[in-house]
């Protein structure tokens, strides 16, 4: 039973096939998605005084975006160990820093939906606008890494 998929391979599509602009087209759709996690929240950040949008909540967004460059800098070649083994920052090193990266973005993540609901969900507030910019800049942000991340081929580093 654990080998059942093992054969199994999803139908070539020859109209989807990206070949060579597969890195232009990942690298487009993450600058997309970033840019339009900051436009929401400092449309957010500019139409709310510090009494409905507390302007601490933009730390969220702050540690996303370095966990965002943190997870990009490091490139799978040199999680495998192809590309440099040597010295202090191996793939052991490499590994840490990725992992260090996924639990900063996936903790600003979570932190931007607790502010969300504890914030403007639960108490029933007016407008939750303000709750709702905080957790969709951390989304697209996410999204964003993921995309670059994991969209691009490997030709770029190796």
């Amino acid at each position: 039973m654990a080998g059942l998929l093992d054969n199994f391979r999803w139908p070539e599509c020859e109209c989807c096939e990206l070949g060579e602009k597969r890195n232009l087209i990942a690298s487009i759709a993450a600058g997309t998605l970033f840019f339009t996690g900051w436009w929401i929240i400092i449309d957010a950040a500019a139409q709310y005084d510090n009494d409905a949008m507390n302007h601490a909540v933009h730390a969220c967004g702050a540690v996303a975006t370095v966990a965002f460059f943190m997870i990009n800098s490091i490139s799978n070649g040199h999680i495998r160990g192809d590309s440099y083994n040597e010295g202090c920052f191996g793939p052991l090193a490499g590994k840490i820093w990725l992992l260090a990266g996924f639990i900063l973005q996936f903790g600003s993540l979570i932190a931007s939906m607790w502010i969300l609901f504890q914030v403007y969900v639960v108490p029933h507030v007016q407008n939750p606008y303000p709750g709702v910019a905080v957790f969709l800049q951390n989304a697209f942000i996410f999204f964003a890494t993921m995309v670059f991340k994991f969209g691009r081929t490997e030709e770029l580093w190796d």
